[in-house]
């Protein structure tokens, strides 16, 4: 399992996904290959995760909104981390996709639905980008390599759970 391909969907994969794919890859240099999707793409990614990623300084070349469409049936690439990031406590639908691969949920408030000043909104992508640093950050701790798939799943989920603390104390 290397390079560990994961995949981060959400629905208009315009911020949250843009930014886990982004972080995954800078952070993950060569371990990991992430991509992300969402099931109904905006088509263009937002430029507040394009400004949050530049500031942090993640690459953002390559970067686009992309359909799910990509990753399912006999073309698709093989994947072996999925991980939906879709806000589920928001009644926000999480897109589902089938596949032989370990599946977990690391909901995160959509940034691109803040409303208000420039200040506002950059401060809530700030934030969203904390808490998916923060995720990846213990997700590069793991042995994936040598996990069994329930005991990856199992710590995937546990990172799902993580909240935001330096996420808050930042925005």
């Amino acid at each position: 399992m290397h390079p560990c391909r994961v995949l981060f969907i959400c629905t208009g994969n315009s911020a949250r996904s843009i930014l886990s794919e982004a972080t995954l890859n800078y952070l993950g240099k060569g371990r990991f290959e992430a991509c992300s999707a969402g099931s109904k793409p905006t088509g263009q990614v937002n430029p507040y995760a394009l400004e949050e990623l530049a500031t942090a300084r993640i690459p953002v070349e390559g970067l686009s909104s992309k359909s799910w469409d990509r990753f399912v049936g006999e073309q698709a690439p093989a994947l072996d981390i999925v991980i939906t990031v879709c806000d589920s406590a928001a009644s926000e639908p999480c897109p589902v996709l089938f596949g032989d691969f370990v599946r977990t949920h690391w909901g995160l408030p959509d940034p691109a639905a803040a409303t208000g000043s420039a200040e506002v909104v950059q401060k809530a992508f700030h934030k969203a980008h904390r808490l998916i640093t923060d995720r990846i950050m213990a997700f590069l701790q793991l042995p994936v390599e040598t996990m069994d798939r329930e005991e990856l799943k199992r710590t995937l989920d546990g990172i799902g759970a993580l909240k935001a603390d330096r996420a808050e104390d930042a925005a």
